[in-house]
């Protein structure tokens, strides 16, 4: 076996800064052995109990979570549901982006999340949670229920006589879940969707849940008939990127308003757990009315780790690196020592970012101080946020296209959002929010300046099928462009439009037909690149987001953002033609010789991760290019390897030693 140096040159530094952003803990997957037990057991044990509690008398409770950025909140939220997962279903609720929604966005995604299967289960937690309803337990009936859709709903009516709404339709939906073909038409409507006729006809309900009373009254119906099963835990998260309010400060009170409207309608078997920064709550909680801060039954504050503890997680990381080793080093953090965290925390008290992030900067290192055969050479420690953002950007393009499969998984508030916030990291001028003139359709839009282009551009997106809605939509727009609100007007939708017979499909060709207003039709690729951004910017607007070195700003993801050109290929922002005309955005400079795009998209990752590691392994860096990219082959690695030594922007250190054995590092300029 090779010894610790050797092993050290070769390997990924395993203090990866990527790894220390959790997010939604259904699409983040949370390696186990980067865990330390002890961190927050305290915490996890009065959670733990206050849930027992709710189970025991269904009464809903609230925890307010507050800690540090980097004191693992987001972490503790995932440990929470891996342990807890078998006495309670979990939610995780992002930020909402208009708080006139938040009732709709708590339900949407309450079912979206109830959609995935726990650890260790085949089947959702929705459908774990539908089998064991008391009433539906007896095996002996079982299969008679679930083959008559009549007697499932009598059945279900006759366990719950009082307080379900709107029972007939919600319990037949609640038996289209069985029926595999309708059970995803049967979560969009209780998740919210606006249906079209033939939809609802399928699911034999006449209407969608399209409004805030009605997310509430179906909210509720989850928490009366959990209470035969087990509660309900309403994760809040990131509650920095939430809607604003007028004085330009998170509305924080719509939170609050949710909240304690779960407790005065006696909402049953739900335990809501609050997670905020302490800076934020301490900024905003004085603008919480105080009713509403009574209804809060427990207040946790994240407290600071100690130097054993912040051992033990360097110990984590460093173990797969010393099972490659023989001999073993002595100390299961070698090379880092305990005295560094003395010199580096000498109050013995730090936050578990600030010990990861020590350990990246000292394993890199280690890593850097290496002996050629002729000389000492010492690569510099340098800073590369920007390579270190490309490839954060690629792990979290990647993550997002293997959770997000069509357009309708986001509400039409949030397609809005996250544009905005693509357009303003790419400098448009004057972005306003709101531009229809309907109080219902208002959250559906927005408006905008080109910096190269004279008069404002609308902007409205709308993915609900149901043509009705459509039909309202269209004249909002129309009364837009007659008061002349903007001089551009894009609808963007991939739904159909409607035909000949449609009211709403006449006024869309007066409006969008022939005329300087134009309808867009996104893809699943541009809403994949739109979504990347927006976890991003979620990140680092709680302070969450590590590149590189350090912490990153929304400003300087702004910045990276365009520095990079990651945008660039957008489908949806080149058809708003927000890179034309626009050299610092990076149309004039796509042109590229003797690649393809792909294998430019290769040789651009092999290069970042050299950069950020300085010096590697050339079997490691292989195995992560084909971990990326699947479809390439060794051959043509070497080959772009190969060019990359003779554009010496790397290196091989000793070319004539065997493959398994080359280290190839960042050539200096």
């Amino acid at each position: 076996m090779a010894s610790i140096y050797e092993i050290i040159r070769q390997e990924m530094n395993p203090f990866d800064s990527t790894t220390f952003r959790p997010g939604n803990f259904w699409q983040e997957y949370q390696d186990p052995a980067f865990t330390v037990e002890s961190i927050h057991q305290e915490v996890i044990a009065e959670v733990e109990e206050l849930l027992e509690k709710v189970a025991q008398d269904h009464r809903t409770r609230t925890l307010l979570l507050a800690g540090d950025s980097g004191s693992g909140k987001s972490y503790l939220l995932g440990r929470l549901k891996n342990l807890l997962n078998q006495k309670a279903f979990f939610a995780y609720i992002g930020p909402w982006p208009d708080s006139d929604f938040i009732w709709r966005h708590v339900l949407r995604n309450t079912v979206d999340s109830l959609m995935y299967a726990p650890d260790g289960q085949k089947e959702s937690q929705l459908l774990l949670w539908l089998k064991s309803l008391s009433a539906l337990r007896d095996e002996s009936i079982w299969k008679q229920i679930f083959s008559e859709r009549n007697l499932f709903i009598r059945n279900l009516k006759s366990s719950y006589p009082n307080g379900i709404y709107n029972a007939n339709e919600f319990f037949g939906v609640l038996y289209a879940l069985t029926n595999s073909e309708l059970y995803p038409l049967a979560c969009e409507w209780l998740k919210g969707d606006d249906l079209d006729e033939e939809t609802l006809k399928l699911l034999k309900v006449k209407r969608a849940i399209n409004s805030e009373d009605m997310a509430l009254r179906i909210i509720s119906n989850f928490g009366k008939i959990s209470s035969a099963t087990q509660p309900i835990v309403l994760c809040f998260d990131n509650l920095d990127n939430i809607d604003r309010a007028e004085d330009g400060l998170i509305n924080l009170q719509a939170l609050f308003n949710f909240n304690s409207l779960l407790h005065n309608q006696k909402l049953k078997n739900f335990l809501v757990i609050i997670s905020i920064v302490t800076n934020t709550w301490k900024q905003n909680s004085r603008r919480i009315i105080q009713a509403d801060l009574a209804r809060l039954d427990k207040e946790i504050r994240l407290q600071s780790i100690n130097l054993d503890q912040a051992e033990a997680l360097w110990k984590c990381r460093m173990y797969p690196i010393h099972q490659k080793t023989d001999p073993k080093p002595r100390s299961p953090i070698f090379p880092l020592t305990r005295k560094h965290l003395e010199d580096k925390f000498p109050g013995g008290k730090t936050r578990p970012r600030y010990v990861l992030m020590l350990g990246r900067q000292l394993f890199q290192e280690a890593k850097t101080q290496i002996e050629s055969p002729d000389s000492k050479l010492s690569l510099a420690l340098s800073q590369e946020p920007l390579a270190a953002f490309q490839l954060l950007w690629l792990k979290e393009f990647s993550k997002i296209q293997e959770k997000i499969y069509k357009v309708r998984q986001f509400s039409a508030p949030e397609l809005i959002q996250m544009l905005r916030e693509a357009l303003t990291a790419l400098q448009m001028h004057s972005i306003q929010p709101k531009l229809l003139p309907s109080k219902t359709y208002a959250s559906y839009s927005f408006s905008y300046q080109l910096p190269f282009q004279k008069g404002r551009i609308g902007i409205v997106w709308m993915e609900e099928p149901n043509l009705t809605s459509f039909c309202h939509l269209m004249r909002a727009c129309e009364k837009a462009v007659k008061r002349g609100l903007c001089q551009n007007l894009y609808l963007i939708r991939g739904e159909s439009v409607g035909g000949f017979g449609n009211q709403g499909y006449k006024i869309y060709n007066q409006v969008f037909v022939g005329t300087r207003h134009r309808h867009l039709k996104p893809d699943i690729s541009s809403l994949h690149y739109l979504a990347t951004y927006h976890s991003l910017v979620n990140a680092a607007c709680a302070g969450e987001l590590v590149i590189g070195e350090r912490t990153r700003s929304l400003n300087d993801l702004e910045a990276l953002t365009r520095k990079s050109k990651v945008l660039r290929d957008c489908r949806l922002l080149q058809m708003l033609g927000v890179f034309t005309g626009s050299t610092q955005l990076g149309d004039t400079d796509n042109n590229i010789p003797e690649l393809s795009q792909p294998f430019h998209d290769v040789k651009e990752f092999l290069l970042n991760l050299v950069k950020t590691q300085q010096i590697i392994g050339r079997q490691v860096l292989c195995q992560n290019a084909r971990s990326q990219f699947p479809l390439v082959n060794q051959f043509q690695l070497a080959h772009l390897i190969d060019e990359l030594c003779r554009e010496k922007q790397i290196f091989i250190l000793d070319p004539n030693a065997a493959v398994e054995a080359q280290l190839i590092c960042l050539a200096n300029k």
